[in-house]
């Protein structure tokens, strides 16, 4: 009679480098990022041509910009009870549809009202993708390498941002700001077929579901082609565990203020990074320069962003991630408070947005990669979309304040030297939650780690 053997998938997946598939779903990732990053940041880049157009005040300009980030927090907090119940592929996919299709409609807006209809359609898409996104890579991970990796899918939303950008910059001049959303509405829809055909399910999500054998089967031996299932059985979780309320996991009191910290530095930093995506053409536009030089400019600080994520998972992975975010979050406030100072210096002027672009928004995709530590996997979509929500309420109030403060006619100094205090809140914040509740992920490694010198296979 054959010996049965049990897989704990996790510890299988950890004790085991990165193979090809793996770096497939990785890929997966990044492009839908990308899209993610192009149509988020796109009404930035149109901005200054559609105010010109429509002839609308930096109020209304205002309210545009802010209904696709009402749509992204309510989109981020429903997507993820919604991944824990029903799987990371199904949400993923009908996201990317979502937001792809409202986008190519947005185009033929004809009015300010069907525009903040369309662009909060487009922003339930939008908030519901990278947050499962992030918790499906997560989940095929190895544990050494987990951070790095979400910091690599995630420097998709920068370079998505700034491919918008250079895409602005040469579509506007000479078709007009609605090709630039076709071209967003468009890119999407065609990639649906792909990850239909391509994309798996999170192997983790379906062991804690208890899904049936096959299923897991089919991907375990994708991932590890050389490991004979034959007579292999999956190690699943206690019932307990696996049927889990994922909002009150993230609620309890061993969760609680680790999340409460999550929240409160992914929202003062989304405030800033999204006032400077949406007002940063427009600032610049002001300051002298013409409507293609200011989207390239952003574009800068939207490509530095795409380095600065690949440093803060590579620095991560090398000191307490706490430490590394805080540091990076630190040194971009500089930056900003020093941006402030440089308008008449346009050489200084580009090495600020570019640093800017490069710690805030590498920082912040950091933070993705900090949330999907912190969570078991029972509530780890939930958690990171929570956290992504809570966040967009900062990205809402930022095109709201940065209509105001240009409405008010503020100068330049005195916008930045404002916007440096976001940063200096989250560096507070990420040491505050480093201090007092490290992660919890920190014991799931140790345990991780105990399986895997006893063996991620165990005799029956």
């Amino acid at each position: 009679m054959a010996e049965s053997k049990t897989i704990d998938v996790r510890a299988l997946i950890d004790s085991r480098p990165l193979g090809m598939w793996q770096k497939i779903v990785v890929l997966f990732g990044f492009c839908i990022i990308a899209l993610d990053g192009f149509d988020i940041a796109i009404m930035g880049f149109i901005a200054p041509e559609l105010k010109a157009d429509w002839g609308i005040t930096n109020r209304e300009l205002g309210l545009i910009i802010s209904a696709a980030l009402i749509g992204l927090a309510l989109g981020a907090m429903l997507s993820g009870p919604l991944s824990d119940k029903l799987g990371r592929k199904v949400v993923i996919i009908n996201s990317v549809f979502f937001f792809g299709a409202w986008t190519l409609i947005t185009a033929f807006s004809q009015n300010m009202e069907q525009m903040i209809l369309f662009r909060f359609l487009t922003g339930l898409g939008l908030g519901a993708a990278m947050p499962n996104v992030g918790t499906l890579i997560a989940e095929f991970a190895p544990a050494k390498r987990r951070s790095f990796l979400i910091t690599v899918v995630f420097c998709g939303f920068t370079f998505g941002a700034a491919l918008g950008g250079f895409a602005a910059s040469w579509l506007m001049p000479y078709f007009g700001w609605q090709y630039v959303l076709i071209l967003g509405g468009i890119l999407p829809l065609l990639f649906i077929p792909l990850l239909l055909w391509a994309l798996p399910e999170s192997v983790c999500f379906l062991v804690v579901k208890r899904a049936a054998s096959k299923k897991i089967h089919r991907i375990l031996a994708k991932l590890a082609p050389d490991l004979d299932l034959q007579n292999c059985t999956v190690e699943l979780p206690p019932v307990s565990k696996a049927n889990a309320q994922p909002i009150k996991v993230v609620l309890n009191a061993q969760y609680r203020f680790g999340s409460l910290m999550l929240w409160g530095t992914y929202f003062t930093a989304l405030f800033l990074f999204y006032a400077l995506s949406n007002w940063l053409p427009m600032l610049i536009k002001e300051n002298g320069f013409n409507v293609a030089q200011a989207a390239f400019i952003s574009a800068l600080f939207q490509a530095s962003g795409t380095c600065g994520s690949l440093f803060s998972g590579w620095l991560m992975d090398r000191i307490e991630s706490h430490r590394a975010l805080s540091l990076i979050y630190g040194v971009g406030g500089l930056f900003t408070l020093g941006m402030g100072l440089a308008t008449a210096h346009p050489v200084l002027l580009g090495i600020c947005t570019v640093m800017i672009g490069f710690c805030i928004g590498g920082a912040n995709t950091g933070m993705n990669a900090l949330s999907a530590n912190f969570y078991p996997t029972e509530a780890r979509a939930t958690g990171s979309s929570w956290m992504h929500g809570v966040g967009r309420i900062g990205a809402i109030l930022s095109a709201l304040a940065g209509a105001e403060m240009l409405a008010l006619g503020w100068g330049f100094t005195t916008i930045f030297a404002v916007l440096a205090i976001p940063a200096l809140l989250a560096v507070a914040m990420i040491a505050a939650k480093g201090r007092y509740q490290p992660g919890q992920s920190q014991g799931g490694m140790k345990r991780a780690v105990a399986d895997i010198r006893t063996g991620g296979l165990q005799n029956r």
